[in-house]
């Protein structure tokens, strides 16, 4: 079974997510802060991460560069999921492997988990 976390800060957000994968079929996990995020991706080792980029204790963009640096996490599909303009995202996105970026106020959870899906199948 295909593996997404989801890390986000909204809890209403992260749940609507979580409802919409599961119908869809996929096990989702979610965390509500970078810290708790990485901890979840090292025993989950999910197939996609939907990553908030501004979350309290440890953000987004800190998670993912420590989620690079492992062996185990260099390759994890990673889709930021933010209300933060691509343009106003921080640079070092780019360097880390950011496969797609959704601005959540942009998108239905429909419209996301089809771009999930596109993702897993290329």
């Amino acid at each position: 079974m295909t593996k997404i976390a989801i890390i986000e800060d909204d809890q209403a957000i992260s749940h609507m997510y979580r409802m919409k994968f599961e119908a869809e079929g996929y096990s989702v996990e979610t965390a509500a802060n970078g810290k708790i995020g990485l901890e979840l991706a090292e025993y989950q080792k999910p197939d996609v991460i939907l990553l908030d980029l501004m979350m309290p204790e440890m953000n987004g963009d800190e998670m993912l560069q420590k989620l690079r640096e492992t062996s185990w996490g260099k390759d994890i599909h990673v889709i930021i999921l933010t209300n933060m303009g691509e343009q106003e995202a921080p640079d070092i996105l780019k360097t880390l492997g950011v496969e797609k970026f959704i601005v959540k106020a942009e998108m239905t959870p429909r419209q996301v988990a089809e771009m999930v899906k596109a993702e897993l199948d290329s």
